[in-house]
């Protein structure tokens, strides 16, 4: 009998174990769904009798080697920083691991082992890391099969809000980890655009835009993505002109993004000393220059914006210029500030619907002629829990577990989706689960 190890039961995961609920019962299979709190996972299991519930400590060391010993696959949802201590333990137990995060340097360093022990190590297979790498790779393996050379590629993903559920100014709310949402793009950007490598630090990332349009889907703003030269050459793309990644946001958000940012708001770097009793007028008011005036019209003057722009209209709305705006753990960093204040400003309501945009923009050439398409996926939850980010990041890995414990994936030592062995079973079996994307020629 097979047994399934799940490390954690978050946001993420309620697609992951119901589907791998219905393929233990089909195939009589066990999943353990480990979580350090009892409510998550009994949300999750629902008494369900293929699951089996685990108080679990993944910085325990013997209860870490016990359960992983004791299952035949590993899919670790843990914080990324978590992956390499339960990927390490796998290896020396000779259990397959996987994940929806991207591959760390030191999850790659594991490779050599892997391949030695005939283990996979199945990285990057949810959403974003995930399918957009499926389907890129399917319909640029379509293009070299027509004998096509790719001069562009660009491909924009954003974890949205149905526009049913679409309730406040910043046409965003949080259906992922909100951490992340806070602390994206953080680091140097870095990208091909017409044979020229590109960088773009932090600081001027978020004003730095693409305008990007969705058939079915409508208009946003387009902003990159951290690191798109690794894929060139993992996607065998290497001459190729222009090569971009990156994220889909409403119009609008980017700019006032780019406030909160200037301001100092998503720093993670360093615990803020605050007085007792302090609002997120007293958090602002630490990074202002002295002077008269409202806090309004001090921050829209140190940000050289009018006090009529949309970007002060958006901070208004999460309560900034707002005394009575109490600030609940004084000891944080102003990002872990930030965090708890958009947590609350713009939760996922219990009936509120989440949405996924993905498109791929491609160019090639077939002999001396130019040709364009567009490859585009659009899906909405079912509601708070039942999220189109737990369905596009989970089912993916709910899906390759499934073919790796059947014996049909054959891959050691450390992958991402990128070759047809993974790609095409598992985009097929999407298709089968609503997750369809929509071609166009242009």
């Amino acid at each position: 009998m097979k047994k399934i190890l799940v490390l954690g039961a978050g946001r993420s995961s309620a697609a992951l174990i119901a589907y791998l609920l219905k393929a233990c019962a089909t195939n009589g299979w066990k999943l353990t769904v480990a979580d350090a709190e009892e409510k998550l996972i009994n949300g999750k299991l629902k008494s369900h009798p293929s699951g089996i519930p685990l108080i679990f400590d993944i910085n325990n060391d013997t209860q870490r080697k016990r359960e992983i010993g004791n299952h035949h696959l590993v899919i670790s949802l843990l914080p990324p920083h978590l992956h390499i201590i339960a990927a390490k333990e796998c290896l020396d137990l000779s259990v397959p691991f996987m994940t929806a995060s991207y591959v760390s340097p030191e999850i790659q360093a594991l490779d050599k082992d892997a391949k030695e022990k005939g283990l996979l190590i199945l990285m990057e297979s949810g959403l974003d890391p995930g399918i957009d790498h499926m389907s890129a790779m399917e319909e640029i393996d379509k293009i070299k099969a027509e004998g096509g050379s790719l001069t562009s590629f660009k491909s924009y993903t954003g974890g949205l809000v149905a526009p049913e559920s679409d309730t406040n100014p910043w046409h965003y709310k949080i259906s992922w980890n909100p951490r992340n949402v806070v602390l994206a793009g953080q680091g140097t950007v870095k990208y091909l655009e017409n044979g020229i490598y590109k960088y773009v630090p932090y600081h001027r990332l978020f004003s730095r835009i693409e305008n990007v349009a969705v058939d079915d889907a409508g208009r946003f703003e387009g902003y990159l993505n951290r690191d798109s030269l690794k894929y060139i050459d993992l996607y065998g793309l290497n001459g190729i002109d222009t090569f971009i990644r990156g994220t889909l946001r409403g119009e609008g958000y980017c700019k006032a993004w780019d406030c909160l940012v200037q301001l100092g708001l998503t720093d993670d770097s360093y615990t803020i000393d605050l007085p007792l009793d302090a609002s997120f007028v007293n958090l602002l008011d630490a990074y202002l220059p002295a002077g008269t005036g409202s806090i309004s019209e001090r921050t829209c003057k140190y940000l050289g914006i009018s006090p009529q722009s949309n970007e002060i209209k958006l901070m208004q709305w999460l309560g900034l210029f707002d005394s009575a705006n109490k600030i609940k753990n004084l000891n944080s960093t102003p990002a872990q500030h930030l965090q708890s204040l958009l947590e609350e400003k713009w939760k996922l309501e219990v009936n509120d619907k989440d949405r996924i945009v993905m498109i791929h923009n491609f160019e090639y050439n077939i002999g001396n002629k130019l040709f364009s398409k567009t490859s585009s996926l659009v899906v909405n939850g079912d509601d708070q829990m039942n999220t189109a980010m737990a369905k596009t990041v989970g089912l993916p890995l709910g899906i390759a577990a499934k073919l790796l414990l059947e014996g049909k994936i054959k891959l050691t030592g450390v992958h991402v989706p990128i070759s047809r062995e993974l790609y095409y079973p598992i985009l097929r079996e999407l298709e089968q689960e609503g997750i369809i994307f929509k071609m166009k020629n242009q």
